[in-house]
């Protein structure tokens, strides 16, 4: 017996219906490992799923979430022969993270440095990941321009950050709140909204005008917000809507005919670019190259306070749950 606790939604909607569940997270099988889990990472897709917008089937209910994880090797089962108890690891994509223990695939984790913190390590990989599989679905390198929209987020700041080790530039939409921390990433920021024609320049003029700070006009654009604007304006800039790529414009994406990446309607999820992303991810993390920027942690018990913060759409980084 391994008595764990998880998070589980116990029907459709919000985060009230959250509730902790005492639980056994039973033995680790054939290449699998237990974990005692030090953080799990909060993401969109964890609320999203019982918020009903993506369907309401009851017989998936109570719901585990949570994606990414960081902890400590607690048992290893047969056939793992590289990984041992008390080993710190990263693992992504498991199943139901948000939990004191976890049984988790091995091929899942990653080893940990200790250096790295538990919640950066959690909040890493997912953001990290998915970033990667934009900049080389784009073909972005050295030389290239590219627009990032949603600079500011978590996978917008993942992206400011890896765009830039490739060699490119970076123009990145973002509220003025957020700016001269995308200066010091090294994009070039640009509000995002206003005027959309006669009454002032457009995003489209704005960004023209941040890029030829540059030197070069925008080569690549990649949205992370996935709104009409940012898909607009995209296609203004770059002719060659194989170097777009959105991971949230699901709705438009295939009549823009621009690259749809990651849980979209017949998305490329690009798996094994991501698996391939992994160690390098948590040693640029752990030297310092990547800052991994987590806004708020939380204890379990408080995980329906942090939904409704992700929720809220202004954290500005990650939020991640310590059991």
């Amino acid at each position: 017996m391994h008595p764990t606790t998880v998070v589980a939604a116990v029907a459709y909607g919000g985060p009230e219906n959250l509730r902790l569940i005492d639980a056994d997270a039973g033995e680790p099988g054939p290449g699998e490992v237990l974990l005692d889990v030090r953080a799990a990472a909060v993401n969109p897709i964890d609320w999203k799923v019982y918020s009903g917008a993506m369907g309401a089937d009851p017989a998936r209910l109570p719901m585990r979430l949570g994606a990414e994880v960081a902890g400590v090797v607690a048992a290893v089962g047969p056939n793992v022969r590289w990984l041992a108890v008390g080993d710190e690891v990263v693992a992504w994509p498991v199943r139901g993270g948000y939990a004191r223990r976890l049984v988790v695939p091995a091929l899942a984790t990653v080893r940990k440095p200790r250096a790295l913190g538990w919640a950066p390590a959690a909040a890493l990989l997912v953001a990290g990941t998915t970033a990667v599989n934009a900049l080389t679905a784009t073909r972005t390198g050295h030389g290239d321009v590219v627009l990032v929209h949603g600079g500011s987020g978590s996978v917008g700041r993942m992206i400011v950050q890896l765009a830039e080790l490739r060699g490119a530039r970076v123009v990145a939409t973002a509220s003025p709140a957020s700016h001269d921390d995308l200066r010091a990433l090294g994009a070039v920021p640009v509000a995002y909204g206003g005027s959309s024609g006669s009454d002032g320049p457009t995003l489209a003029d704005r960004v023209r005008a941040a890029a030829r700070e540059l030197g070069s006009p925008v080569t690549t654009a990649i949205d992370a917000v996935g709104s009409d604007e940012a898909l607009d304006t995209s296609v203004e800039l770059v002719a060659d809507r194989t170097r777009i790529a959105t991971i949230a414009g699901f709705a438009r994406a295939r009549e823009l005919g621009i690259l749809l990446l990651g849980g979209g309607p017949g998305a490329d999820p690009g798996t094994e670019v991501r698996e391939a992303a992994r160690a390098q991810l948590v040693e640029l993390a752990t030297d310092g190259t990547l800052d991994v920027h987590v806004t708020r942690t939380y204890p379990l018990e408080d995980v329906a306070q942090a939904h409704a913060d992700s929720r809220a759409g202004h954290a500005r980084g990650k939020l991640v749950l310590l059991p």
